[in-house]
């Protein structure tokens, strides 16, 4: 018998929290945003159901356990961690992108602004994307965009994003990297850009991949072309992940500062603000990012898959 994985996930929630974290049903329904009477049915359901007896029984189980234990090791207050069905990294990038577009229609409510990265990743939320009506939403760029990148680039995403949830999209036309800092700040000036950037730093939602820097062909030296030189001077200075291109080390710290400042984009610490801050990523070459973005408290939920999540763990545990 096929079981329904949300509604797994949801009974092993609530249960553990009522019965292990010892919260009340009012506690509950605030915290998850539902009535106590639903709270209460579902109690009830799970009960005669079987998923309760001495222990909390649920086929995802080791899954939830590792949630938990990630939200306990990082601070951040979300992880939802999927199955690892394969070790190629395309086929977890897109069974990675089905979890957080799901998680994307469970959190959207009409009149949302949504704000997103470009990337590969968000390519594949966006393509896993079924809604079952339409949203009356804004999808906003939080970057630039990047020239000859169409099917990965920011605003093609928005645009795409925004005809699949029935919303509307706006475009933020100017590059991801200035050739300077003054550059950069004549382009945050002009009113378009400004406009733009200031709808995506009062989003509802932030929905963001999450970049690496090692190996070579990493997902950052996808967006603009840089020397061997500079690419090891950065790998030298420490820098290992990226956030709306913003380069961090693995301790979360803010790294690479003169590509930083030439970023047309939010900053880190607008994306902190953001009420609720999503970000995805999975696969070995995103262990290290992940940690420095957990670390850096740059987002409040994590998605990512099983495999990925065990190892930032070790990561996290061993504090190296």
């Amino acid at each position: 018998m096929k079981v329904d994985y949300d509604k797994a996930r949801l009974f092993s929630r609530i249960l553990t929290m009522h019965f292990i974290e010892q919260r009340n049903q009012s506690d509950i329904s605030k915290l998850l945003g539902l009535s106590t009477a639903k709270v209460n049915r579902i109690i009830r359901q799970a009960r005669d159901e079987g998923y309760l007896e001495i222990s909390i029984k649920t086929p995802y189980q080791s899954l939830f356990e590792l949630e938990k234990a990630l939200t306990d090791a990082s601070g951040i207050p979300e992880a939802l961690v999927s199955p690892t069905y394969s070790d190629d990294p395309d086929t977890v990038a897109r069974t990675v992108g089905g979890a957080a577009a799901d998680y994307l229609l469970q959190h959207l409510r009409d009149g949302d602004v949504l704000c997103i990265s470009g990337g590969k990743q968000i390519t594949e939320i966006v393509h896993a994307l079924n809604p079952q009506r339409h949203y009356d939403v804004t999808v906003v760029p939080a970057t630039g965009g990047v020239q000859g990148k169409h099917y990965t680039d920011v605003n093609h995403l928005a645009m795409e994003l925004a005809e699949r949830l029935g919303g509307r999209a706006l475009q933020l036309h100017a590059p991801l990297f200035a050739d300077s800092a003054a550059e950069r700040n004549m382009l945050m000036d002009m009113r378009q850009t400004r406009e733009v950037l200031d709808k995506a730093r009062h989003a509802d939602i932030a929905l963001l991949g999450i970049g690496s820097i090692v190996p070579q062909d990493s997902s950052y030296f996808d967006l603009r072309s840089m020397s061997r030189a500079d690419r090891d001077a950065l790998i030298k200075e420490g820098a290992t992940g990226d956030l709306f291109a913003h380069l961090f080390d693995v301790e979360g710290q803010l790294v690479g500062h003169q590509h930083n400042e030439k970023l047309v984009a939010l900053t880190l610490a607008e994306l902190r603000d953001i009420p609720l801050s999503v970000g995805v990523a999975a696969s070995a070459s995103k262990v290290n990012p992940i940690v420095g973005a957990l670390r850096g408290r740059f987002f409040k939920t994590l998605i990512s898959d099983e495999v990925t999540t065990k190892a930032v763990l070790k990561r996290l545990e061993k504090g190296a």
